[in-house]
Protein backbone atom coordinates (compact mmCIF):
# COMPACT_ATOMS: atom_id res chain seq x y z
CA UNK A 1 0.00 0.00 0.00
CA UNK A 2 1.09 3.71 -0.18
CA UNK A 3 2.61 5.77 2.49
CA UNK A 4 0.04 7.56 4.92
CA UNK A 5 1.54 10.69 4.42
CA UNK A 6 1.12 10.96 0.30
CA UNK A 7 -0.54 13.81 -0.82
CA UNK A 8 -3.33 12.45 -3.08
CA UNK A 9 -6.86 12.68 -2.24
CA UNK A 10 -8.17 15.11 -4.75
CA UNK A 11 -9.09 18.52 -4.84
CA UNK A 12 -12.65 19.63 -6.04
CA UNK A 13 -13.20 19.45 -9.54
CA UNK A 14 -11.35 21.54 -12.36
CA UNK A 15 -12.32 25.07 -12.50
CA UNK A 16 -10.52 28.50 -12.31
CA UNK A 17 -9.28 30.03 -8.88
CA UNK A 18 -5.98 30.99 -7.98
CA UNK A 19 -3.47 28.70 -5.95
CA UNK A 20 -2.92 29.33 -2.15
CA UNK A 21 -3.25 28.67 1.33
CA UNK A 22 -6.85 29.40 1.15
CA UNK A 23 -9.39 26.63 -0.65
CA UNK A 24 -8.95 26.99 -4.52
CA UNK A 25 -12.77 26.88 -4.89
CA UNK A 26 -13.68 29.62 -2.20
CA UNK A 27 -17.03 31.31 -2.74
CA UNK A 28 -16.07 33.22 -5.53
CA UNK A 29 -15.15 30.11 -7.74
CA UNK A 30 -18.36 28.29 -6.66
CA UNK A 31 -20.50 31.02 -8.05
CA UNK A 32 -18.62 31.65 -10.97
CA UNK A 33 -18.39 27.83 -12.20
CA UNK A 34 -21.72 27.32 -10.89
CA UNK A 35 -23.16 30.19 -13.25
CA UNK A 36 -21.56 28.81 -15.93
CA UNK A 37 -22.25 25.01 -15.61
CA UNK A 38 -25.36 25.00 -13.45
CA UNK A 39 -25.93 24.32 -9.87
CA UNK A 40 -23.62 22.22 -8.24
CA UNK A 41 -21.53 21.51 -11.20
CA UNK A 42 -18.07 22.78 -11.04
CA UNK A 43 -17.21 20.76 -13.78
CA UNK A 44 -18.37 20.83 -17.85
CA UNK A 45 -21.36 18.96 -19.33
CA UNK A 46 -24.06 18.74 -17.11
CA UNK A 47 -26.09 16.07 -16.36
CA UNK A 48 -25.62 14.45 -19.82
CA UNK A 49 -22.39 14.39 -19.45
CA UNK A 50 -22.84 12.08 -16.08
CA UNK A 51 -24.93 9.97 -17.81
CA UNK A 52 -22.57 9.14 -19.83
CA UNK A 53 -20.07 8.28 -17.81
CA UNK A 54 -22.49 6.46 -16.01
CA UNK A 55 -24.38 4.54 -18.56
CA UNK A 56 -23.91 1.15 -18.04
CA UNK A 57 -23.36 1.36 -14.41
CA UNK A 58 -26.47 -0.34 -12.31
CA UNK A 59 -26.71 1.41 -8.93
CA UNK A 60 -29.40 -0.61 -7.55
CA UNK A 61 -28.39 -1.80 -3.94
CA UNK A 62 -24.82 -0.09 -4.68
CA UNK A 63 -22.73 1.74 -1.92
CA UNK A 64 -21.01 4.53 -4.23
CA UNK A 65 -18.51 7.01 -3.43
CA UNK A 66 -18.40 10.42 -5.23
CA UNK A 67 -14.21 11.47 -4.93
CA UNK A 68 -14.14 15.56 -5.37
CA UNK A 69 -17.81 15.92 -5.16
CA UNK A 70 -17.50 19.87 -5.11
CA UNK A 71 -20.71 21.33 -3.91
CA UNK A 72 -22.90 18.51 -4.38
CA UNK A 73 -24.33 18.43 -7.55
CA UNK A 74 -23.59 15.40 -9.04
CA UNK A 75 -23.56 13.51 -5.74
CA UNK A 76 -27.28 14.53 -5.87
CA UNK A 77 -28.21 14.07 -9.02
CA UNK A 78 -26.43 10.35 -9.01
CA UNK A 79 -28.77 9.98 -5.68
CA UNK A 80 -31.93 11.40 -7.26
CA UNK A 81 -31.29 10.29 -10.57
CA UNK A 82 -29.95 6.76 -10.21
CA UNK A 83 -31.29 5.67 -6.10
CA UNK A 84 -28.61 3.76 -4.86
CA UNK A 85 -28.50 2.71 -1.87
CA UNK A 86 -26.13 5.29 -0.57
CA UNK A 87 -23.47 7.99 -2.21
CA UNK A 88 -21.03 9.61 -0.26
CA UNK A 89 -19.49 12.74 -1.55
CA UNK A 90 -16.11 13.44 -0.24
CA UNK A 91 -13.86 16.19 -1.19
CA UNK A 92 -10.90 17.82 0.97
CA UNK A 93 -12.29 21.37 0.84
CA UNK A 94 -14.70 22.48 3.97
CA UNK A 95 -16.38 24.92 2.08
CA UNK A 96 -17.95 23.29 -0.98
CA UNK A 97 -18.68 20.18 1.25
CA UNK A 98 -20.59 22.59 3.72
CA UNK A 99 -22.73 23.65 0.70
CA UNK A 100 -23.40 19.77 -0.38
CA UNK A 101 -24.57 18.82 2.99
CA UNK A 102 -27.46 22.10 3.06
CA UNK A 103 -28.35 21.29 -0.21
CA UNK A 104 -29.14 17.89 0.75
CA UNK A 105 -30.69 18.94 3.19
CA UNK A 106 -33.09 20.91 0.90
CA UNK A 107 -33.59 18.68 -1.71
CA UNK A 108 -34.53 15.74 1.01
CA UNK A 109 -31.69 13.49 0.37
CA UNK A 110 -30.04 13.05 3.79
CA UNK A 111 -30.59 9.56 4.00
CA UNK A 112 -29.02 9.00 0.75
CA UNK A 113 -26.49 10.99 0.23
CA UNK A 114 -23.93 12.13 2.91
CA UNK A 115 -20.92 14.50 2.46
CA UNK A 116 -17.33 14.35 4.08
CA UNK A 117 -14.24 16.16 4.37
CA UNK A 118 -10.91 14.70 4.75
CA UNK A 119 -7.52 16.26 4.41
CA UNK A 120 -5.43 15.27 1.71
CA UNK A 121 -3.76 11.85 1.87
CA UNK A 122 -5.44 8.07 1.56
CA UNK A 123 -8.84 8.27 1.27
CA UNK A 124 -10.68 7.86 4.74
CA UNK A 125 -12.41 4.64 3.98
CA UNK A 126 -12.24 1.15 5.26
CA UNK A 127 -10.72 -1.37 2.77
CA UNK A 128 -13.82 -2.47 0.35
CA UNK A 129 -16.21 -0.14 1.57
CA UNK A 130 -18.02 0.99 -1.80
CA UNK A 131 -19.75 -0.91 -4.79
CA UNK A 132 -18.80 1.85 -6.75
CA UNK A 133 -16.40 4.74 -6.87
CA UNK A 134 -16.78 7.38 -9.06
CA UNK A 135 -15.15 10.95 -10.18
CA UNK A 136 -16.21 13.97 -12.37
CA UNK A 137 -12.82 15.94 -13.17
CA UNK A 138 -11.30 15.99 -10.13
CA UNK A 139 -8.27 13.13 -10.36
CA UNK A 140 -6.15 15.99 -11.96
CA UNK A 141 -5.74 17.69 -8.78
CA UNK A 142 -3.47 13.93 -7.92
CA UNK A 143 0.06 14.37 -8.93
CA UNK A 144 0.52 10.85 -7.86
CA UNK A 145 -1.49 8.76 -9.89
CA UNK A 146 -0.30 5.00 -8.96
CA UNK A 147 -0.97 5.76 -5.58
CA UNK A 148 -4.07 7.23 -6.21
CA UNK A 149 -5.61 4.31 -7.94
CA UNK A 150 -3.94 2.20 -5.01
CA UNK A 151 -6.22 3.60 -2.92
CA UNK A 152 -9.32 3.47 -5.31
CA UNK A 153 -9.18 -0.33 -5.60
CA UNK A 154 -8.79 -0.65 -2.00
CA UNK A 155 -11.95 0.91 -1.51
CA UNK A 156 -13.94 -1.12 -3.87
CA UNK A 157 -15.54 -4.50 -2.87
CA UNK A 158 -14.87 -7.49 -5.26
CA UNK A 159 -16.62 -7.06 -8.14
CA UNK A 160 -16.99 -3.11 -7.93
CA UNK A 161 -16.44 -0.71 -10.86
CA UNK A 162 -14.53 2.55 -11.42
CA UNK A 163 -16.14 5.39 -13.71
CA UNK A 164 -14.90 8.75 -14.10
CA UNK A 165 -14.21 11.36 -16.39
CA UNK A 166 -10.91 13.25 -16.16
CA UNK A 167 -8.83 15.95 -17.36
CA UNK A 168 -5.70 14.29 -19.40
CA UNK A 169 -2.85 15.51 -21.87
CA UNK A 170 -1.96 13.75 -24.69
CA UNK A 171 1.65 12.55 -23.32
CA UNK A 172 3.47 12.60 -20.32
CA UNK A 173 7.05 14.43 -21.92
CA UNK A 174 7.30 18.35 -21.29
CA UNK A 175 4.50 20.15 -21.60
CA UNK A 176 4.01 22.59 -24.74
CA UNK A 177 4.62 26.57 -23.95
CA UNK A 178 0.62 26.78 -24.99
CA UNK A 179 0.05 24.14 -22.34
CA UNK A 180 2.39 25.91 -19.95
CA UNK A 181 0.74 29.11 -20.97
CA UNK A 182 -3.05 27.50 -19.81
CA UNK A 183 -1.79 25.76 -16.61
CA UNK A 184 -0.37 29.60 -15.29
CA UNK A 185 -3.16 30.87 -16.05
CA UNK A 186 -5.46 28.34 -14.41
CA UNK A 187 -3.25 28.52 -11.53
CA UNK A 188 -4.82 25.60 -9.98
CA UNK A 189 -2.93 22.26 -8.67
CA UNK A 190 -2.91 20.59 -11.74
CA UNK A 191 -1.12 17.18 -12.18
CA UNK A 192 -2.60 16.54 -15.46
CA UNK A 193 -1.28 12.78 -17.14
CA UNK A 194 -1.88 10.72 -20.39
CA UNK A 195 -4.44 8.22 -20.85
CA UNK A 196 -1.29 5.78 -21.07
CA UNK A 197 -0.11 6.20 -17.77
CA UNK A 198 -3.70 6.33 -15.99
CA UNK A 199 -4.32 3.09 -17.77
CA UNK A 200 -0.79 1.75 -16.49
CA UNK A 201 -1.81 2.97 -13.06
CA UNK A 202 -5.09 1.34 -13.01
CA UNK A 203 -3.91 -1.85 -14.20
CA UNK A 204 -0.88 -1.81 -11.58
CA UNK A 205 -3.27 -1.63 -8.85
CA UNK A 206 -5.05 -4.40 -10.36
CA UNK A 207 -7.99 -3.20 -12.30
CA UNK A 208 -9.46 -5.00 -15.18
CA UNK A 209 -11.22 -4.08 -18.12
CA UNK A 210 -9.34 -0.51 -18.28
CA UNK A 211 -10.78 1.62 -20.90
CA UNK A 212 -10.44 5.30 -21.54
CA UNK A 213 -12.50 7.55 -24.31
CA UNK A 214 -11.06 10.72 -25.27
CA UNK A 215 -13.56 13.97 -24.87
CA UNK A 216 -11.37 16.13 -26.80
CA UNK A 217 -13.39 16.65 -29.67
CA UNK A 218 -16.59 17.31 -27.63
CA UNK A 219 -15.08 19.51 -25.20
CA UNK A 220 -13.05 21.28 -27.39
CA UNK A 221 -16.47 22.93 -29.09
CA UNK A 222 -18.59 22.97 -25.83
CA UNK A 223 -15.64 25.18 -24.31
CA UNK A 224 -15.39 27.50 -27.61
CA UNK A 225 -19.62 28.41 -26.41
CA UNK A 226 -18.30 28.53 -22.83
CA UNK A 227 -16.01 31.27 -23.59
CA UNK A 228 -18.05 33.15 -26.31
CA UNK A 229 -21.16 33.11 -23.33
CA UNK A 230 -18.38 34.76 -20.92
CA UNK A 231 -17.62 37.00 -23.80
CA UNK A 232 -21.21 37.77 -24.50
CA UNK A 233 -24.51 37.20 -22.97
CA UNK A 234 -23.15 35.55 -19.13
CA UNK A 235 -20.54 38.55 -18.68
CA UNK A 236 -23.02 40.93 -17.10
CA UNK A 237 -24.82 38.86 -14.76
CA UNK A 238 -21.55 37.32 -13.50
CA UNK A 239 -19.34 39.67 -13.25
CA UNK A 240 -22.20 41.59 -10.90
CA UNK A 241 -21.83 38.52 -9.02
CA UNK A 242 -18.21 37.70 -8.49
CA UNK A 243 -16.54 41.26 -9.98
CA UNK A 244 -15.06 42.13 -13.46
CA UNK A 245 -11.45 40.96 -12.65
CA UNK A 246 -12.42 37.73 -11.97
CA UNK A 247 -14.67 37.01 -15.21
CA UNK A 248 -11.72 38.81 -17.23
CA UNK A 249 -9.50 36.75 -15.66
CA UNK A 250 -11.46 33.30 -16.61
CA UNK A 251 -11.99 34.61 -19.94
CA UNK A 252 -8.13 34.39 -20.53
CA UNK A 253 -8.12 31.18 -19.38
CA UNK A 254 -10.96 30.01 -21.20
CA UNK A 255 -8.62 31.41 -23.92
CA UNK A 256 -5.90 29.55 -23.50
CA UNK A 257 -7.54 26.05 -22.72
CA UNK A 258 -8.92 26.57 -26.09
CA UNK A 259 -5.47 26.77 -28.15
CA UNK A 260 -4.83 23.36 -26.56
CA UNK A 261 -7.64 22.19 -26.55
CA UNK A 262 -7.23 22.70 -30.48
CA UNK A 263 -3.80 21.23 -30.65
CA UNK A 264 -5.37 18.29 -29.05
CA UNK A 265 -2.89 18.47 -25.82
CA UNK A 266 -5.61 18.74 -23.30
CA UNK A 267 -7.79 15.93 -23.55
CA UNK A 268 -10.61 15.45 -21.26
CA UNK A 269 -10.87 11.87 -20.75
CA UNK A 270 -13.80 8.95 -19.97
CA UNK A 271 -11.74 6.45 -17.79
CA UNK A 272 -12.79 2.89 -16.85
CA UNK A 273 -11.93 -0.41 -14.97
CA UNK A 274 -13.14 -3.17 -12.47
CA UNK A 275 -12.18 -4.88 -8.98
CA UNK A 276 -11.88 -8.42 -9.94
CA UNK A 277 -14.35 -11.05 -8.41
CA UNK A 278 -11.34 -13.05 -6.84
Amino acid sequence: MTDGNADFAPKTPAGGHPEGDAPEYDDTAIRFLEALWGEGFLSPGGPDEVRRVVADIDFAGKQVLDIGCGSGGITLFLAREYQPAGIVGFDVEQPVVDLATQRAAEQGLMDRARFVRGAPGPLPFTDQSFDLVFSKDALIHVADKEALFEDIFRVLRPGGRFAASDWLTSHDGEPSAAMRDYLAAEGLSFGMASARRYEAAMEKAGFTDVRTVNRNAWYRDVARAELERLKGPLYGPVAAAVGADYVDKNIRTWSAMQRVLDSGEHCPTHLFGTRPDA
